[in-house]
């Protein structure tokens, strides 16, 4: 086969509309775990549907493979099909085998995809199905793709975890009294917004400090105060021990103690654990030492309606000493929560552009 990429035509209104639905599909899958949330949808030549998947989650079968075991399941013909996936087809043997093969083996002669799969290992199967003479299309619903697959795209091309640093404080900035009480800051709304979104995290760590003071669980929980289907891993930064009674050692995730100050390292050994998704909860040493290394890549900010006066920050000292070096985030969205309000928020890209991140440790922490 000639190693030149075949010409192929635009995507044709079916094809647009089962990308679509692919799309639908695909959102379907587990937010959390290392693998993408992809739909795929098998077209006849005159435009119909044959069959649709979508990936459930590690270790099931992808999205292609599904919807072609559910048209063989039916005896459909797939011979001249069109497969519609939202991100390219892989062409590696991981958890199942490659989905190019599967796509081959099927009988499709054309593929349409949104997004381009930037996994280095998963990668090239767009280069494959070329070299087998299928007509490859790519970027059609590309940035409704991009969006689905935010995190995950993130996090693989950065070659760490997705890095969202959760904030709960009072209007002026506090996380507790000054006699260390800080149940409730915020209210039962804001708090069950944020055991949503720990549910969708792949790990939740803390230093070892708010581990020790705050003794939390580390949990995802329900409406209903049960524990959620899905637990991430709690992830507890710094060298000093946890009582062997912490609420840490309860039900939940598996505990990881990472015995380190340095956050390159922390997220290094998280990506080892194939974590795409860290959500920082504190205390404000670690929430520093996150942003001095310029890894946040996403800020939960929940603001409840209070003034203290005094007691400790939401974030240690960063460094910067001119509100010209200030760390400027963009807003996203805002929420309002029962009396709370989120303000989702990420680091400004130009910002990062022009100022070195602050402070002069870029990626260590300091006990506190």
């Amino acid at each position: 086969m000639s190693t030149e990429p075949r010409p192929t035509t635009a995507a044709t209104a079916a094809e647009v509309a089962a990308m679509d639905r692919a799309l639908e599909l695909a959102a379907r899958g587990p937010v959390h775990g290392p693998n993408p949330r992809v739909g795929c949808v098998l077209l006849a030549p005159d435009g119909t549907t044959l069959a649709e998947g979508w990936h459930r989650g590690a270790g099931s079968p992808h999205a292609e493979a599904a919807a072609v075991s559910e048209a063989l399941a039916r005896g459909t013909d797939l011979n001249g099909a069109t497969a519609v996936v939202t991100l390219e087809p892989c062409a590696h043997t991981g958890r199942t085998g490659p989905c190019t093969r599967v796509l081959l083996d099927a009988g499709v002669t054309r593929v349409v995809v949104a997004v381009k799969d930037p996994d280095p290992v998963a990668a090239g199967g767009e280069r494959v199905l070329l070299d087998a003479g299928v007509d490859v299309v790519t970027g059609v619903r590309s940035d409704q793709g991009e969006q689905l697959l935010r995190v995950w795209l993130r996090a693989v091309r950065q070659g760490r975890p997705f890095v969202t640093l959760k904030l709960a404080t009072t209007l002026d900035g506090r996380v507790a009294a000054s006699d260390g009480s800080s149940r409730w800051i915020t209210s039962e709304p804001a708090r069950r917004h944020a055991h949503a979104v720990r549910a969708t995290v792949d790990a939740l760590a803390v230093g070892t400090g708010t581990a020790l003071i705050d003794d939390p669980e580390l949990t995802a929980r329900t409406t209903s105060g049960d524990l959620a289907a899905h637990q991430p891993l709690r992830v507890v930064v710094g060298r000093r021990e946890l009582p062997v009674g912490a609420r840490v050692h309860g039900a939940g995730g598996e505990l990881v103690q990472l015995a380190t100050h340095d956050v390159g390292e922390v997220l290094a050994l998280l990506a080892a654990r194939e974590v795409r998704h860290v959500l920082v909860e504190g205390g404000p040493t670690l929430a520093a030492a996150v942003l001095r290394a310029g890894v946040v890549d996403e800020v939960h900010a929940y603001v409840a309606p209070l003034l203290l006066g005094a007691g400790p920050s939401a974030v240690g000292d960063l460094g910067i000493t001119s509100i010209v070096a200030a760390l400027h985030l963009e807003v996203a969205r805002v929420e309002r929560l029962g009396p709370d309000v989120l303000v989702v928020a990420t680091p400004r890209t130009d910002h990062r552009e022009t100022h070195e991140p602050p402070g002069p440790g870029p990626s260590t922490l300091e006990e506190s």
